[in-house]
């Protein structure tokens, strides 16, 4: 199975009751749930209670590492279902307690005043190496825990406008543009587009938070984990097309750092807009 097949199937859950869905985790031997995993399963199972509105934002807390070797519980409560908007809450559950919970809310298609930021220039995605030709050139001298994350097949390819950062350990502005898209087509169902990027929001961006101190997510000297998450949906977009997903991080400290996202379309369309704080702490086995 295709890494892109892999991802489609765990964001299909399997309905167990009303407002009650079970899902699963890959078996890509991690420790722990990736928490855009969480996200984007979180997204599908209030979805699957909405008709006729498509999500606008969702704003979630990792509250425990998931356990990737037994079954989410995903338990939506539908809160409110209004004229324009519908609101859902959704709690994921493992071994009796919650280790996620997610507001979302839904709205209808109407038209209102409009503008975005623009996009920054960066170089176009075809300008920047391919994963498989940066593994070529890059694998022997990246860390162990950074080559084993690029070694795996992995259902989201990114673009490092800057792929040096991740190797040579130089302190830059907090800030940076990834180039994103899946690995293969996807259904043009608008809603397996948007939990997709759900997914996928949660990749990269609090290594903004460490690019000012020539440090990564992947160094063994930190201790990093997603604590909350925002997404705002914009406009319609494809998440097998490329996507400029521009960030920055406005402050760190207190042991947390907080990083913002954009992504737009390759025509310079702003189609979502992200928000987190993580922790960033340093290892206690560093």
């Amino acid at each position: 199975m295709s890494a892109v097949a892999d991802l489609l199937s765990i964001l299909d859950l399997e309905p167990l009751e009303v407002n009650l869905f079970r899902g699963r985790s890959p078996q890509a031997e991690w420790q722990r749930v990736f928490g855009g995993q969480v996200v984007g399963q979180a997204l599908v199972a209030a979805t699957r209670t909405v008709d006729g509105r498509q999500p606008h934002s969702l704003h979630g807390y990792f509250m425990r590492p998931g356990d990737p070797n037994v079954p989410i519980i995903y338990e939506v409560d539908r809160i409110r279902d209004g004229r324009s908007f519908v609101t859902r809450r959704v709690v994921a559950i493992q071994h009796g307690a919650a280790i996620f919970s997610m507001s979302c809310s839904y709205h209808l298609d109407e038209p209102g005043f409009e503008h975005q930021m623009d996009m920054p220039v960066v170089p176009r995605p075809e300008e920047l190496p391919s994963e498989k030709a940066l593994k070529e050139q890059l694998m022997p001298t990246m860390p162990k825990a950074i080559r084993g994350y690029f070694e795996r097949e992995r259902p989201i390819e990114v673009r490092h406008c800057d792929p040096l950062r991740y190797v040579d350990g130089k302190p830059r502005p907090p800030m940076q543009s990834v180039w994103i898209r899946t690995t293969a087509p996807l259904p043009d169902d608008p809603a397996i587009h948007q939990c997709v990027l759900a997914y996928a929001s949660d990749m990269t961006l609090l290594d903004a938070a460490m690019v000012a101190h020539g440090s990564t997510v992947f160094s063994g000297e930190i201790q990093a984990a997603s604590l909350d998450h925002a997404l705002w949906f914009h406009r319609p977009f494809r998440a097998d097309e490329w996507l400029l997903y521009t960030q920055d991080s406005p402050f760190s400290g207190g042991a947390r750092g907080l990083a913002r996202g954009r992504i737009y379309t390759e025509s310079g369309q702003l189609v979502a807009s992200v928000a987190q704080e993580g922790l960033i702490r340093r290892s206690r086995n560093a």
